[in-house]
């Protein structure tokens, strides 16, 4: 069965039994204000919106693809535009905490558009949410009340700069905190980190990288149980690295040992290595190292 798809912020209001929002592009409330959810609000969707939520004692499980994950102490987490999430049906009971939806079209011409579309943490799962200290939480609880505030406004000249300079701050804060996150959760970081380079090894020590091909960022999330996103947000915090710089770097040191300790051609190599055509392998080569792969064969036989 399909997930339901709910298209508008109306639609939205419309299933939840909310009142109707007298501001067209975003909606902003406390999870203990919702009614109880009706018995045929979907348990399974996704939006044609964003959608960020401060969620405290959730009565249950949000699921992400075919996993669940329990979270009953103050998280945040985000979803852009169809990604299919479900609950718990008696999920928001007894919960509290705040949700925070939004139009694309809401954002369009202000610079926190560019921001929502770079934020890279739309796109983690369910289980990479921002777990807050008690400060944090406050911090981000005071961003939610203004947000309120000027929903519950009538609308003027200035609604809709003050809700998207409050919501530029709250994403400017998120990515504070989550780069604390990977920092303070370390153990978890290091043994992510620890698991990523044993598979980026074990991957390059295989024989058969031609009929492999070169691996993906996307094949060592899958690996791991992270989202493309999250893994390359957490090495660059860790290691100063994206997931992709890693993956060059060791294709880079089993080229040179091919170089070096070899007398392939250049073709020869980079079809070893799984590239599909030498040209790309050469360019890669120069530049990340600078100079061309024959150059750096012919360095290496003069020392």
């Amino acid at each position: 069965m399909r997930p339901y798809h709910i298209a508008t912020l109306h639609d939205l209001q419309r299933l939840a039994g909310m009142a109707p929002t007298q501001h067209p592009g975003f909606l902003v409330t406390r999870l203990e204000d919702l009614p109880p959810l009706p018995a045929d609000y979907p348990t399974e969707m996704s939006y044609g919106f964003y959608h960020i939520g401060l969620k405290r004692n959730l009565n249950g499980y949000v699921r992400y693809g075919r996993q669940r994950y329990d979270f009953q102490e103050g998280v945040m987490g985000f979803c852009a535009p169809h990604q299919v999430i479900g609950y718990q049906s008696d999920l928001p009971l007894g919960a509290s905490g705040w949700l925070l939806f939004f139009q694309t079209e809401f954002l369009a011409g202000h610079p926190v558009a560019e921001q929502v579309e770079r934020c890279p943490y739309f796109q983690y799962q369910t289980h990479e949410a921002l777990h807050l200290s008690k400060a944090e939480e406050e911090s981000l609880e005071a961003i939610f009340e203004n947000i309120q505030q000027e929903y519950q406004r009538a609308i003027d000249a200035h609604s809709r700069a003050i809700v998207l300079s409050n919501l530029e701050l709250l994403l400017t804060y998120v990515e504070r905190f989550y780069s604390r996150q990977f920092l303070t959760r370390q153990s978890l970081g290091s043994d992510l980190l620890t698991r990523f380079e044993q598979l980026l090894h074990q991957y390059f020590q295989q024989d058969d990288l031609l009929r492999q091909g070169l691996p993906s960022v996307g094949y060592f999330a899958q690996q791991l149980h992270v989202s493309s996103n999250y893994l390359s947000d957490l090495l660059r915090t860790l290691t100063g690295r994206s997931t992709q710089e890693h993956i060059h770097l060791q294709l880079l040191e089993k080229a040179k040992n091919y170089l070096s300790g070899t007398d392939w051609s250049v073709a020869e190599i980079a079809y070893a290595l799984g590239f599909e055509y030498p040209s790309y392998f050469s360019k890669l080569f120069k530049t990340k190292t600078g100079c061309s792969p024959t150059v750096y064969r012919a360095q290496q036989q003069a020392n």
